[in-house]
């Protein structure tokens, strides 16, 4: 089971890579403002491990769907 992320619940959808890039973003900035709280910041972090989780995983799918192409010319699933 796939946690959602704040920004998923809003959308109701699973976010691109490129728009959970710009959330990753935003959660930094949120992290380097000086008047967040250390509970704040926590919870900011987690959802940003979360995420970062997620990317990684979807991008692990993806390298092993990419195909190379051997010495025949023909393409194998790398």
């Amino acid at each position: 089971m796939q946690m959602e992320t704040g920004a998923e619940m809003q959308t109701g959808r699973e976010l691109t890579l490129e728009e959970s890039f710009e959330v990753l973003e935003e959660l930094i900035s949120r992290l380097e403002a000086e008047d967040i709280t250390l509970e704040e910041s926590f919870q900011v972090y987690r959802e940003g491990m979360e995420i970062l989780k997620d990317c990684n995983g979807r991008i692990d799918r993806v390298e092993k769907k990419v195909l190379k192409m051997n010495e025949d010319g023909q393409t194998d699933e790398f």
